[in-house]
């Protein structure tokens, strides 16, 4: 029987690569990651573990943009290592003038979170699972 031992990668289709890849890059920078690639229409990100990609979302799907509730993506969430980096994650959002859809909180016992929108309204998390030391 095959064994997952990690995600590797996610892409994400975009509508407008230029403004997501803004986004994303300050994003992933703030969050360790480093470009792994890019192209005119594609561009990844890695921290050593997991990757991201973003691609140019093609004419058909342009017709259809992202609602949260369609089946498909519902959110992505990274997780941090302690409460002060989803407060830090919070602070650079606010700065960065990104939409937070739930404020950074405990949402349940030992869970600290912050939900926040990317450009085409995908959401996404910062996440603390556990008691701190």
């Amino acid at each position: 029987m095959s064994r997952v031992v990690a995600v590797d990668h996610l892409v994400i289709s975009v509508s407008d690569f230029a403004v997501s890849r803004q986004f994303y890059s300050g994003l992933m920078n703030f969050l360790g990651f480093e470009v792994l690639d890019e192209y005119p229409d594609m561009m990844g990100w890695t921290n050593g573990t997991t990757r991201l990609w973003i691609s140019q979302a093609d004419p058909q799907g342009l017709k259809h943009p992202y609602r949260k509730g369609d089946p498909g993506f519902h959110h992505y969430a990274w997780g941090l290592r302690n409460r002060q980096d989803v407060d830090d994650l919070q602070s650079w959002l606010v700065e960065h003038n990104v939409t937070i859809f739930d404020p950074a909180g405990e949402y349940y016992p030992d869970y600290y979170a912050v939900f926040f929108l990317d450009p085409d309204g995908m959401k996404l998390e910062g996440m603390f699972y556990g008691a701190e030391n």
